[in-house]
């Protein structure tokens, strides 16, 4: 029997229903083996203002006591700077902020966001080898103190009963609709096409407009649970996802995992993510976006061999896997095997 190793989970306080890192990190703790006691310290703050970042880090540095390994689950990287570098593990789930317009705010995020947290972790892990790529380019450390661990699908997520293909209007779903999620590119695509765009997330003015002037039948939901998303999944006849930034792409494996058709971005970690399992397009090209719905729509044995390719590729993002990967790391940690890839 193994020696039990105590894991400390550091996680932020989420804002309003954002709770993506959590509800991956619940579902890896659900399945870790026994010898592994979690430990969960939630963030009394919100990140927000000097102060209060600061005593978030003093807080966290303070509870890190309570177990053999902190493990610091992602958007909260500054609270590792006053932890003990050998029992820390920080997961790194995108670099994005580093778009941000303001040049003395992305120093800020990387010297804070970055550099100092991977200097104080032991081992760094990213959700996909496209983020390994992007954080490389704005911190200097060997790049084998950063692994690759995928991210888990919801065990609620299975294949679901069959579903005649609407090829006369076919229901596209679009989940998410922040900046990156191109949800204008999106509605600029399917402009001519008779389609039905089920859309989840806020929409602005401006592009609830755009659909109503475009003509586009649609239907707009928010804040809705994990289960009404399922069901959207079972219901719809295909999965856009043509974003220009993303460190992983969940809804691509969701809809591999459900048997849905799935069209999303040839850039980052879409291509990783897919294999071949999508069809790939230029998010930042309108025509090529739309040649790609219509081929998906039109072409039956292409759409088929899509979804069977996706069945496949879910394997690989399957939680025993995940959490065998994240078990190595922190018994990696223990035996201090990871000091010996360190290089400032």
């Amino acid at each position: 029997m193994k020696k039990p190793i105590c894991v400390v989970f550091f996680h932020r306080k989420p804002r309003g229903q954002n709770f993506s890192v959590e509800i991956l990190f619940e579902q890896i703790r659900k399945n870790l083996p026994s010898y592994i006691k979690p430990i969960i310290s939630t963030a009394s703050h919100t990140s927000n203002g000097f102060w209060k970042r600061f005593y978030m880090a003093a807080e966290a540095a303070f509870r890190q006591k309570l177990g053999d390994i902190n493990h610091i689950t992602g958007d909260v990287n500054f609270i590792g700077l006053f932890f003990k570098k050998k029992k820390t593990i920080l997961t790194i789930l995108d670099v994005g902020f580093m778009n941000h317009p303001n040049q003395i705010a992305r120093w800020f995020l990387r010297l804070f966001w970055i550099i100092l947290p991977v200097k104080r972790a032991a081992v760094i892990t990213t959700i996909s080898q496209a983020t390994k790529d992007e954080l490389l380019k704005h911190v200097t450390c060997d790049p084998n103190k950063i692994k690759v661990v995928y991210v888990p699908v919801s065990e609620k997520f299975t294949k679901a009963p069959y579903m005649a293909f609407n090829k006369d209007c076919p229901v596209l779903l679009q989940i998410g609709t922040k900046a990156n999620k191109n949800v204008a590119g999106l509605i600029e695509a399917v402009r001519g096409i008779n389609c039905h765009l089920d859309i989840v997330g806020g929409l602005s003015e401006e592009l609830h407009n755009k659909l109503k002037e475009y003509g586009i039948k649609h239907s707009l939901s928010s804040q809705i649970s994990e289960d009404q998303i399922l069901t959207k999944y079972q219901q719809c006849d295909i999965v856009t996802f043509m974003s220009t930034y993303e460190g992983f792409g969940m809804p691509i494996v969701e809809a591999n995992i459900i048997g849905k058709p799935v069209v999303t971005s040839n850039i980052l970690s879409m291509p990783e993510v897919a294999g071949n399992a999508a069809h790939l397009v230029d998010p930042f090209d309108t025509e090529d976006m739309k040649n790609g719905i219509l081929k998906v729509i039109a072409d039956d044995t292409y759409r088929k061999q899509l979804i069977e390719n996706g069945f496949e590729n879910a394997k690989k993002f399957a939680v025993e896997k995940i959490v065998k990967d994240y078990c190595g790391v922190y018994q990696e940690i223990l035996n201090g095997a990871s000091q010996s890839m360190i290089n400032f």
